[in-house]
């Protein structure tokens, strides 16, 4: 009921400014003045919330401001949890890409491991192949077994330039 009758009277007024150029800088100055006071409002309950200018306060009115820092305080934990549940979830997304983007990359190095043993026994002999180790077929270093804690070690090698430069002659 009182914002009805404080509308009826602001347009009123408003209405009255129009008409005079007097009342209408009376109106800026209340105006002006209202948000003063609201403002002094607004700071003393920012005091207050921090712990600041207490001495006038009722015991009931510190049990109110209690309370309403205790709600604060847990919609501020709330919002803190389901933040860091958020990044969690995403981080274990990520790991999850990760971790099977690591599983495709073994299965890779092992067709590619196969590969180069079936070369190697293509161009050695199934004879040679018993008297080898396993790790003679995985010049790379890569293990793809139980014990992935060792070092990966890649080397390159260039092509023998012999054998190209005699078949090239050869052909000559």
């Amino acid at each position: 009921m009182k914002s009805v009758i404080e509308r009826y009277n602001t347009s009123k007024e408003e209405h009255q400014q129009l008409l005079n150029p007097n009342s209408e800088a009376k109106f800026w100055q209340r105006e002006a003045e209202a948000l003063r006071h609201q403002l002094q409002t607004l700071q003393g309950n920012h005091r207050q919330m921090m712990g600041e200018q207490l001495y006038g306060l009722s015991v009931k009115n510190l049990q109110d401001l209690e309370n309403q820092l205790e709600m604060s305080v847990r919609c501020i934990r709330i919002k803190k949890e389901q933040i860091l549940t958020e990044k969690i979830r995403e981080l274990n997304q990520k790991g999850d890409s990760i971790h099977q983007e690591n599983q495709e990359l073994y299965k890779k190095v092992d067709l590619l491991r196969q590969e180069n043993t079936r070369l190697y026994k293509k161009v050695y002999g199934t004879s040679e192949m018993a008297a080898t180790s396993k790790d003679a077929f995985n010049p790379y270093g890569f293990h793809t077994g139980e014990d992935r804690q060792e070092l990966i070690q890649l080397q390159l090698s260039q092509p023998e330039q012999d054998t190209y430069e005699t078949s090239g002659s050869a052909s000559k």
